[in-house]
């Protein structure tokens, strides 16, 4: 698609094996852009990028790891001549602890994965094409959870709300260069990870499934959650010019669980 919002852009995802990744990327090249896709599991990224059609290529990376997002940035580079926007997918939830129960292992795997790879993929993207080519869009993942809070989640609603501050801090060092960062801020995703979780807390809980999402999205002014696809179309808009001036914010997509403002 030649005319599409993201037209002549090219554009880094991580995490695009599973949930939200694929969706994306598969949105994002219907708009125009050349994606390079990347995650752990070869096979399923492989398999993404497949499906999201011509323009798209998939990369084994572990984003914690300095010489794989290196190489990945590089890889980008090298067949597409330049990168424009890269996604901070990459997220693992990590082992529900309560905090008298919670591991160093646990703490540090799931800040590593959730914020520190974001770090790193900032870093080499802004250093190996962004700052030269003086353009360039930063998005991060961030989730709710980071803001309210949940038990058992204290490794990953703190790595969840660092994303927001960093935003901030690197929206300020990249502005003067024409590059802008920003955090998307999903609730829930209707995803098979999210629904799994509600499996597993019903019957914790010894509720029926139904019950307990309905318990769950009592208070979501719409009652409703967000798909991959919500999610995407955010993503969209600020990777694409019509968000020219948008930098710096965090912004919540989820069904009006939480209100800014």
């Amino acid at each position: 698609m030649n005319g599409g919002r993201l037209a002549g852009k090219v554009a880094i995802i991580t995490g695009a094996s599973t949930g939200l990744g694929p969706v994306m990327a598969a949105m994002f090249v219907r708009e125009g852009a050349r994606v390079l896709l990347a995650a752990r599991r070869e096979d399923l990224v492989a398999q993404a990028a497949a499906d999201a059609g011509p323009g798209a290529i998939a990369m084994r990376a572990d984003v914690t790891d300095e010489d794989d997002v290196a190489a990945m940035v590089s890889r980008a580079i090298d067949e597409f001549g330049h990168v424009d926007v890269m996604c901070n997918n990459a997220a693992a939830a990590g082992k529900d602890l309560f905090i008298w129960e919670q591991t160093l292992e646990n703490w540090n795997s799931t800040i590593a994965i959730d914020a520190t790879a974001a770090m790193l993929c900032t870093r080499e993207v802004v250093k190996q094409s962004m700052l030269d080519r003086r353009s360039g869009v930063i998005l991060n993942f961030s989730s709710t959870a980071g803001y309210q809070g949940v038990p058992r989640k204290t490794h990953y609603v703190t790595a969840k709300a660092s994303l927001r501050a960093f935003t901030k801090a690197v929206a300020l060092e990249v502005g003067e260069y024409g590059i802008r960062c920003n955090c998307i801020v999903p609730g829930g995703i209707d995803t098979e990870l999210w629904r799994n979780w509600v499996r597993r807390t019903a019957t914790e809980q010894g509720v029926e499934y139904e019950a307990h999402r309905a318990k769950l999205l009592k208070g979501v002014a719409l009652r409703d959650i967000s798909t991959p696809a919500d999610i995407a179309n955010m993503a969209i808009f600020l990777a694409s010019d019509e968000s020219r001036t948008i930098t710096g914010q965090s912004i919540p997509v989820d069904a009006g669980g939480y209100m800014q403002g």
